[in-house]
C-alpha cells in the first residue's frame, strides 16, 4: 500500500519559547516570588531563591579562570591570521578609551545635576570599610602573579590575563613549534564554551533566583533610600547604551542601530541577569560575529573587552559613586578631582576584570581622590541591583567597539549585520567573512 505525499511530509517543528521570553518570564517570576518571600516572611522561599541564584553564579564562575586564560591566549595568537593586526588592536584600544571618556563624562554630569547623596538620611556611621581595597600600588604590583597556580585558585582575573598574554606572545614568537600547544588550547576553549552554553541555557532559572533574592533581601524600602543614586546609574547607563552607542553606530560605523540591538540583545540580557562580563563572553562573541565582525578579529576583541571594557562598572558607576560618597561625607570635589575620576576610569578599568561587582574599581577611585573608603560600605547593600545595569552596559560596549572598528577598517560584513539573529541559542553561527584590511 502506497504512502501519500502528505503522510511522507515531515511534521512541523513544535513551537519553542524564545530565549528572551524565558528571561523575561524569569524576571517576572523572580519579582513575584521575592515579593511573596519578603511580604509574607516566607523564609524557605527566600532560602530557595538564594540557593538557586548562588548555584547559577557559581556554575558561571567555575569556568571563569580557564575560560579567560584560553580565550586570551587564543585571541592573541589569532591576530596572526589578521592583516594589520597591530592597527586593529590599537584602534580597538582607542575606541575603548573614547567610549569610556564619554561614559564617565555622562556619569559626572548626572551626579553634578542630581547630588545623589543629598537627602538620603545616610551618615558616615552607616558605612564600613570594604574587605577588598584597590590602590595604584596594589593594581600595578598585583598584575604579576607570585606563582602560576594562585591566580587560578583565587580567581585573580587580572593575573590570569597577564599569564595568558605572556603565553600568547611567546607562542607567536615560537611560530610553528607552538602549533601543537595552540591546537590544544583551541580545543580546550571550545570544550569550555560548550560546557558554558549548557549553563547559559539555565539562565531563566537563575534569573528567578537572582532577582527574587534581590527583592526579598533589599525590598523597596531600602531601594527608596538610594532612589536618586539608583536612578542615576540606570539613567546614565541607558544614555550610554541607547544614546551614545546608537549615535556612534549611525555616524561612525554607518549602520542601523536598531539592527545592532536585535543582534546584540541576547548578550545584553544575559549580562543583566548574570552580572558577569566573563560569564557572558561566549554569547558576546557569538553575537559579535553574527553582526558581521570577522571571527578572527572578534576572537581577540571580545575577550580583551570582557576583561578591560567596562563603561558601566568603571566609568559611570565610580563617577556617580564618588559624588554620592562626597555628598555623604561632606567633601567638596573640584575640577582636579573630576579629572582624576576620568583618568582612573580610562586607565584603571582593567581592575574590574569582568567579575561580578566593582568594589575594587570603586576603592581605587576613592583612594586616588582621598575619599573615605568606608563610603563603599554605604553602597554594598544596593550593589547587586546596580550591577545588573552596569554589566549590561559593559557588554553592550564590548560588542559596539568591534563593530565600530570593523566598519571603519572595511571588514564588517554588512549583509551579516543586516541579517543578525535575535537568538544566539537556537541557530548556527554564520560563517565568518574573510579578513582583509587595506594597508
Amino acid at each position: 500500500m502506497s504512502t501519500s505525499p502528505q503522510a511522507q511530509a515531515p511534521a512541523k517543528a513544535s513551537f519553542t519559547f524564545p530565549f528572551w521570553a524565558q528571561i523575561v518570564a524569569g524576571l517576572a517570576l523572580g519579582v513575584l516570588f521575592g515579593w511573596i518571600a519578603r511580604s509574607q516572611d516566607v523564609s524557605w522561599l527566600k532560602t530557595t531563591l538564594e540557593q538557586v541564584g548562588d548555584i547559577f553564579i557559581q556554575l558561571l564562575k567555575l569556568a571563569v579562570a580557564p575560560l579567560v586564560f584560553f580565550a586570551i591566549l587564543v585571541s592573541i595568537t589569532n591576530l596572526r591570521k589578521v592583516n594589520n593586526a597591530a592597527r586593529l588592536a590599537s584602534r580597538t584600544l582607542l575606541w575603548f578609551m573614547i567610549t569610556s571618556l564619554i561614559a564617565v563624562g555622562i556619569g559626572l554630569a548626572i551626579g553634578l545635576l542630581t547630588d545623589p547623596g543629598a537627602g538620603t538620611g545616610l551618615t558616615p556611621a552607616d558605612g564600613k570599610e570594604p574587605k577588598r581595597h584597590g590602590s595604584w600600588i596594589d593594581f600595578l604590583t598585583g598584575i604579576v602573579p607570585k606563582d602560576i597556580v594562585t591566580p587560578f585558585t583565587e580567581l585573580n582575573v587580572l593575573q590570569i590575563v597577564f599569564l595568558a598574554a605572556v603565553a600568547g606572545i611567546a607562542a607567536l614568537q615560537l611560530g610553528a613549534k607552538a602549533q601543537p600547544v595552540l591546537n590544544l588550547a583551541e580545543s580546550v576553549l571550545e570544550l569550555l564554551q560548550k560546557a558554558l552554553w549548557w549553563v547559559i541555557r539555565l539562565a531563566p532559572i537563575g534569573t528567578v533566583g537572582l532577582i527574587g533574592t534581590a527583592i526579598a533581601s533589599y525590598g523597596w524600602d531600602l531601594i527608596g533610600k538610594y532612589a536618586t543614586f539608583t536612578a542615576d546609574i540606570y539613567i546614565g547607563c541607558a544614555l550610554v547604551m541607547f544614546g551614545v552607542y546608537p549615535l556612534l553606530l549611525a555616524t561612525v560605523a554607518k549602520v542601523n542601530p536598531v539592527q545592532f540591538f536585535k543582534g546584540a540583545w541576547p548578550a545584553i540580557q544575559l549580562a543583566f541577569v548574570s552580572r558577569s562580563s566573563v560569564g557572558t563572553m561566549p554569547v558576546t562573541q557569538k553575537v559579535t560575529e553574527r553582526l558581521g565582525v570577522p571571527k578572527e578579529y572578534a576572537s581577540f576583541s571580545v575577550p580583551f573587552g570582557a576583561t578591560t571594557k567596562m563603561d558601566g562598572c568603571a566609568a559611570i558607576y565610580p563617577a556617580l559613586a564618588a559624588i554620592f560618597i562626597a555628598n555623604i561625607f561632606d567633601v567638596q570635589l573640584g575640577i582636579k578631582e573630576y579629572l582624576l575620576i576620568a583618568f582612573v576610569s580610562v586607565v584603571g578599568s582593567a581592575a574590574t576584570a569582568g567579575l561580578t561587582g566593582a568594589t575594587v574599581m570603586l576603592t581605587l577611585t576613592l583612594s586616588t581622590l582621598g575619599l573615605p573608603l568606608a563610603g563603599v560600605g554605604l553602597l554594598m547593600a544596593i550593589d547587586p541591583i546596580l550591577d545588573m545595569m552596569r554589566t549590561a552596559t559593559n557588554v553592550a560596549g564590548q560588542v559596539v567597539t568591534p563593530v565600530l572598528v570593523a566598519a571603519r577598517e572595511g571588514i564588517l560584513d554588512k549583509e551579516a549585520y543586516a541579517a543578525a539573529s535575535s537568538s544566539p541559542l537556537d541557530e548556527p553561527a554564520a560563517a565568518p567573512a574573510p579578513v582583509a584590511v587595506a594597508a
